[in-house]
């Protein structure tokens, strides 16, 4: 829980500063106020929630290797498969903001770097970690991702894509499950 509510308080407070800087109408698409594109801050909403939920996501990739085991296909297809979505729609925001092809590529380069350094630091820093650290690390991702869907993503797609949104959500979410559950099998 303290991981979950970690996580949540760090994107919101990351995302609460992105509006100090000029952002804050960003999640309107549509409509009156900053107009998507204009700010940059919904593609950098996009960009904190990707960072805070890489990190330990690729902590644990390390972490899996702990094991000897190697690298979980299964892990690997639910990780890409859930980051395809936010970076797609974090380029898009980057794009309508402007932004060259050159530091859009830049900054993804960047957060593979981070990301990769995360992976290896999770197996070679929490070789000897508790059951709870790596709840606590696994929790924190969980609390960015959710509080980034909830307030960046979700209400602009059930602006375009109404209410299938929701079962297609759901859907998702059942098949990285399912993914996990045939590999455990």
């Amino acid at each position: 829980a303290l991981g979950l509510f970690a996580g949540a308080l760090t994107f919101f407070l990351g995302d609460w500063y992105i509006d100090r800087m000029g952002g804050e109408g960003r999640k309107r698409s549509q409509g009156t106020g900053v107009e998507a594109g204009e700010g940059g801050g919904s593609s950098l909403s996009l960009t904190l929630g990707i960072v805070l939920d890489g990190i330990p996501e690729s902590i644990t990739l390390g972490l899996t290797l702990l094991g000897g085991a190697g690298v979980s296909a299964a892990m690997l297809a639910a990780i890409f498969l859930s980051n395809l979505p936010e970076s797609m729609a974090a380029t898009t925001g980057f794009q309508k903001d402007g932004r060259s092809r050159d530091r859009i590529l830049r900054l993804w380069i960047a957060i593979i770097a981070i990301s990769g350094i995360a992976s290896l630091a999770g197996y070679g820093l929490f070789d000897d970690a508790s059951p709870e650290t790596i709840a606590f690390v696994l929790a924190f991702a969980g609390g960015a991702v959710l509080t980034m869907l909830a307030d960046t993503m979700m209400p602009e797609a059930f602006e375009y894509g109404g209410k299938l949104v929701g079962l297609l959500t759901t859907f998702g979410f059942a098949v990285s499950v399912a993914i996990v559950a045939l590999e455990n099998a």
